[in-house]
């Protein structure tokens, strides 16, 4: 009986410690689910708000707004972003940036890339780093995808997406930051394929028509924390479908603003509840079903009757981006480059000398 106690008494031990175990790895099982549902939590109706000024300065963490002796920059920067770990921008890359620079002289030009390690500290050696760099407003940053989309709706997508990336993950990943610096950080954003006419800084609240009753985000300029951008995270991540391509980017701004302005029908120029849809000329003065016009040469009369009423000129690069371009022709696009990205245009031409033609 004596022997039998000591058996029992560590068998009940071994059982006690055994069930704490569990308990204990139940508990952190729990608590880490919860950390994670916190952390991309969606509730309907609502968008979560930074806590003063935290969330954009780990993101743009060297962004000062003047330099001594530099100029005077005015509130709302413009953005590109780069989603993609490309770090070689191509000639149309860079010379929207440039042109968005020299068409905006007294604003910050930021351009994101999700493959800088350390923003202007390192930037790679590449020819057209080093020509916008010496654009006085022109900064780049690396691209904190975690950090960006923390305290938004987009943070539970994002984690879950990671995990299993659909077909158009990029593109989507794109129409995700967008709308979250629009409405995180306010100012204007554009597609990197866009050459700028003018100064777009007298452009608030706005968007543009691509086609027939269809908006397109590939320009966007938003006051920051703005309800509109505040409705298309909310749609973006109750709506999410990963496997229609448009289905984050034009086709969820269109169907926004419809909601937003209770109407089926967009007309060009309509002003609704403070948000301007522009006119297709506006952005998109050559419909994407026509980019070959692109390519095609135009005279300088017709080029300043096309353009009179542009801000900028979306060049449609997922359609184009293969075609051959005669930099020295008098092709609508070449007279672009010339006009509006000079330093661009004279690396293009001096490159054009070694070949006999030239892909964008």
């Amino acid at each position: 009986m004596s022997n039998c106690l000591p058996k029992r008494t560590t068998l009940e031990l071994s059982q006690r410690l055994k069930t704490l175990f569990v308990l204990t790895i139940l508990f952190v099982s729990i608590v880490s689910v919860m950390f994670y549902w916190r952390t991309g939590q969606d509730t309907k109706g609502q968008v979560y708000s930074l806590p003063s000024q935290n969330g954009s300065a780990q993101l743009l963490l060297h962004l000062p707004h003047a330099t001594a002796g530099g100029p005077s920059l005015s509130p709302g920067d413009v953005f590109f972003v780069e989603t993609s770990e490309r770090t070689n921008p191509s000639y149309l890359f860079t010379c929207s940036v440039e042109s968005a620079a020299r068409m905006h002289p007294g604003t910050r030009i930021v351009v994101l890339m999700k493959g800088l390690a350390n923003g202007n500290a390192s930037l790679p050696k590449h020819w057209a780093f080093s020509l916008l760099s010496s654009l006085p407003n022109v900064e780049f940053q690396t691209l904190n995808l975690t950090e960006l989309f923390s305290r938004t709706p987009l943070a539970k997508w994002y984690f879950q997406t990671q995990q299993r990336p659909g077909p158009y993950f990029l593109a989507h990943l794109s129409d995700a930051c967008r709308i979250t610096i629009m409405w995180k950080f306010g100012g204007i954003y554009l597609d990197t394929d866009f050459i700028v006419l003018k100064n777009l800084k007298n452009l608030t609240n706005a968007l543009g028509i691509q086609s027939q009753n269809e908006l397109n985000g590939a320009f966007l300029s938003f006051e920051p924390k703005h309800e509109f951008m505040e409705l298309c995270l909310q749609d973006f991540a109750d709506n999410y479908k990963g496997w229609i391509w448009a289905h984050q980017g034009p086709l969820l701004l269109t169907r926004v603003f419809k909601k937003w302005c209770s109407i089926s029908e967009i007309q060009n120029g309509m002003n609704c509840k403070g948000v301007s849809a522009l006119a297709p000329e506006a952005m998109y003065p050559v419909p994407w079903r026509n980019w070959k016009k692109l390519f095609e040469t135009i005279s300088s009369l017709e080029l300043q009757k096309l353009l009179k009423n542009t801000y900028a000129v979306h060049v449609w690069n997922k359609l184009s981006h293969g075609t051959r371009l005669e930099i020295t022709s008098q092709a609508l696009l070449a007279q672009l480059y010339s006009q509006f990205c000079p330093a661009t245009y004279t690396r293009m031409k001096n490159d054009f000398k070694e070949q006999s033609g030239h892909a964008m």
